[in-house]
């Protein structure tokens, strides 16, 4: 008889600790019936959002030394420190993007001979990713911009996401509050944006055209969701193509700037290539015509699109004022001429019970199967950044970033 294949839930090693999980205590049960030539088991932790109290009910394994697993799972980056050498680990690495403060993490998975799968570059044959957290950034930073603003008016307050005990509490809360005349705008297409409109859904305000968005006034809040073709144009004045814009964005130039004249409160959810152009200059914020009070930067590129995302914030200090003049920040609320800014960066943390849910129930459906048997589509290959104490040939161009070199 085969030995069965051993895996390791990971207990989250980065701080700020993560309390989501990348399988649930029910979850770990529906994963051992639908593979039974698969062992789990659970490294205890006194972060998480299910407690070992949980898994232990049910039954699960739950033991302190993973070394005899042969896949280990987590949710954020792995404590370099911790890794185990020869192991398969999946988790958002953060390293395909060069990202300067991983490249030890990076540097540690090539010399331990790690096999690094990251759950980001999970894609389907049209490279669309197949599983993410991007719904829940979404779904939070909504509700934390009208959180923002409902502080910075002192009209109505809401309880801190992270507080709630789930969506279901938080979407209550939206309930009782009353917004004021007020133009509120998403940017994006994608699971964020998406995620985003689903809050602000529960509000049951009026939804507009871009048109109607920015030429007409309303004696009610109104929401409007851009895409790609309302805040950007081709240089060449060619008529606008997603797909030649996702191909090229550095021939596009911005067209957002009319949108700060009309806009309150900004839920920033789109993606953004740092070839393309930006939505808002230092210069903007000067501006007098310039009206927004609020940004919840859902897309949190610090240092990108949007000026005043000068730094990301958390979940514990979610808020901080952009100052337009000295392009600095400053305390939260202390001036009405300052733009209140959002820019917490690992949003889905935040309501964890139910991120963890979604994203488990994923990779059990579109994942698992994949990475416990035959990889047929290639799904995993695609997602694998390391293996046998070397870059995969897919990200080969991240040897010089690995060596220091840039």
């Amino acid at each position: 008889m085969a030995s069965k294949l051993k895996i390791g839930i990971l207990r989250e090693t980065k701080n700020p600790p993560d309390k989501r999980v990348p399988v649930t205590p029910s979850q770990v049960v529906k994963l051992s019936e639908r593979f039974p030539e698969v062992d789990i088991f659970v490294q205890p932790s006194d972060i998480r959002c299910y407690t070992d109290e949980e898994y232990q009910y049910l039954d699960l394994n739950m033991k302190e030394d993973l070394s005899d697993c042969d896949i280990l799972l987590g949710v954020k980056e792995v404590d370099p420190k911790t890794f185990i050498e020869d192991k398969t680990y999946m988790f958002f690495s953060h390293v395909a993007k060069k990202q300067p403060y991983n490249r030890g993490l990076l540097q540690e998975v090539i010399n331990k001979k790690i096999r690094l799968i990251d759950y980001e570059y999970l894609t389907d044959y049209d490279e669309q990713r197949i599983v993410a957290f991007g719904r829940w950034a979404g779904i939070v930073g909504a509700y934390n911009g009208l959180r923002a603003r409902g502080i910075r008016t002192d009209n109505f307050e809401l309880k801190p996401a992270h507080q709630c005990k789930d969506m279901d509490e938080m979407f209550a809360g939206l309930k009782k509050i009353k917004l004021e005349k007020k133009k509120i705008l998403v940017t994006g297409g994608g699971r964020v944006a998406m995620g985003a409109m689903e809050t602000l859904s529960q509000l049951n305000i009026r939804e507009v055209s871009a048109d109607e968005f920015l030429n007409q006034e309303f004696n009610e809040p109104v929401l409007c969701r851009i895409d790609p073709e309302h805040y950007v144009e081709h240089k060449g004045g060619m008529q606008f193509d997603l797909h030649h814009f996702f191909k090229h964005p550095e021939e596009y130039k911005s067209s957002f700037k009319p949108f700060t004249k009309v806009t309150d409160i900004l839920v920033a959810c789109h993606f953004w290539d740092p070839k393309s152009p930006n939505f808002i200059t230092k210069e903007d914020y000067l501006d007098p015509e310039f009206k927004i009070t609020v940004i919840a930067d859902v897309s949190c590129d610090v240092d990108g699109p949007i000026a005043s995302t000068v730094k990301a914030s958390t979940i514990a200090d979610p808020f901080f004022g952009y100052n337009p003049v000295t392009g600095k920040a400053e305390p939260p609320f202390v001036s009405p001429k300052n733009i209140t800014v959002m820019s917490v960066d690992n949003l889905p943390g935040e309501l964890p019970r139910n991120a963890s849910s979604d994203f488990g129930n994923n990779l059990i459906d579109k994942v698992y199967p994949s990475l416990f048997g035959d990889d047929n589509t290639g799904m995993i290959e695609r997602a694998t950044i390391a293996k046998d104490g070397k870059l995969t040939e897919r990200y080969s161009y991240l040897k010089d970033y690995l060596e220091g070199k840039e």
